[in-house]
């Protein structure tokens, strides 16, 4: 098979999320001869966010690249943000490749060479002289880990309510996706089951959120499970190991909404060394160069397994640190 005609920039930035694209606008304004390649669509994560939901935070702290975020309300929700990030990625002019995953990074400083795949299936090539990985974390969910786990009624991103109308439905976890979806799906006419390996519901919970579904529970609207965890899942029901003793439960789908990890695996393929209790990558931080010469972290991967250190907030400040170091080597 013949190989693809490599396309040579001077930095390839791994992601198109904000913090991606943040990085992708540092560098362009620098004269940096910049790609964005991105396995989903434009800032994916938020995409795949449930579709009414609002973030927990003002405008003016999702806005990259000195473009005003403006919102109906004091906080923005998902399609403001889908919104505001297509039209700062149009006013840059960024060249981003949509649906490409990046299937291999060889190569050295200055000489990486890129292989990916488009959604159709064909192969293409990048030469760069620096490459900046802002893969994010929404992409891979944890999991149970109990036989049943891949049928296909199990669900690990929650959406919008109304397929799961008049139907038992199990939400496993308590932070705010689960209670978001728990409280969402009830109020559409699901039968919800809460279902939670901790004692109460996450004091992180947001602070509107948080006393409706614990009122919720407490009318015994939606029934909750606390200290214990389900055990297996079948095609017409679950099994749930509580305090009491193991229960059995009418189901129809089951939401496993206990969180999500970033694609270390992909870090580990590219050389990048990790640090074994947090796993965290080792970055400079002044500059989030990587042990790997010429390859930058940017955005949540930065943290490891802590995810909750580093948000959209702050994650979108990494651009600026690693364009003046990228600038100040190919400049």
């Amino acid at each position: 098979m013949t190989a693809p005609t490599a396309e040579s920039f001077d930095a390839v930035v791994v992601g198109a999320g904000p913090t991606g694209l943040a990085c992708g606008i540092e560098l362009k304004q620098r004269g940096i001869r910049t790609v964005l390649i991105e396995k989903g669509c434009v800032v994916n994560s938020i995409y795949h966010y449930p579709t009414h939901m609002t973030f927990f935070t003002t405008p003016e702290l999702l806005e990259i690249g000195n473009i005003p975020m403006t919102s109906l309300n004091e906080k923005p929700n998902r399609t403001e943000a889908l919104k505001y990030y297509r039209r700062v990625a149009d006013h840059y002019q960024l060249d981003v490749r949509q649906y490409e995953r990046v299937d291999s990074i060889a190569g050295e400083d200055n000489a990486f060479h890129l292989l990916t795949t488009d959604k159709l299936g064909c192969r293409h090539a990048y030469r760069a002289r620096k490459i900046v990985l802002a893969t994010g974390y929404y992409d891979i969910p944890n999991r149970l880990n109990v036989p049943g786990e891949d049928l296909d009624k199990v669900l690990h991103y929650y959406k919008e309510p109304h397929p799961y109308y008049n139907h038992d439905v199990a939400v496993i976890g308590a932070k705010n996706s689960a209670a978001i979806a728990a409280l969402e799906l009830w109020w559409t006419g699901a039968r919800v089951t809460l279902i939670h390996r901790g004692s109460t519901i996450s004091d992180s919970v947001k602070y509107w959120i948080k006393p409706n579904i614990e009122n919720r529970i407490k009318n015994r609207e939606i029934p909750a499970y606390f200290n214990s965890r389900v055990v297996e899942i079948r095609p017409a029901d679950i099994r749930v190991a509580t305090p009491e003793g193991e229960v059995s439960l009418r189901n129809d789908f089951v939401f496993a909404l206990i969180g999500y990890q970033p694609d270390l695996s992909f870090l580990n393929s590219t050389g990048i060394v990790l640090e074994p209790e947090t796993l965290k990558p080792r970055t400079n931080p002044e500059t989030l160069e990587s042990d790997r010469a010429g390859i930058y972290l940017a955005g949540v991967i930065v943290a490891g397994m802590h995810t909750n250190e580093i948000f959209i907030e702050n994650g979108r400040f990494h651009g600026l640190l690693i364009a003046r170091s990228i600038a100040s080597k190919v400049l």
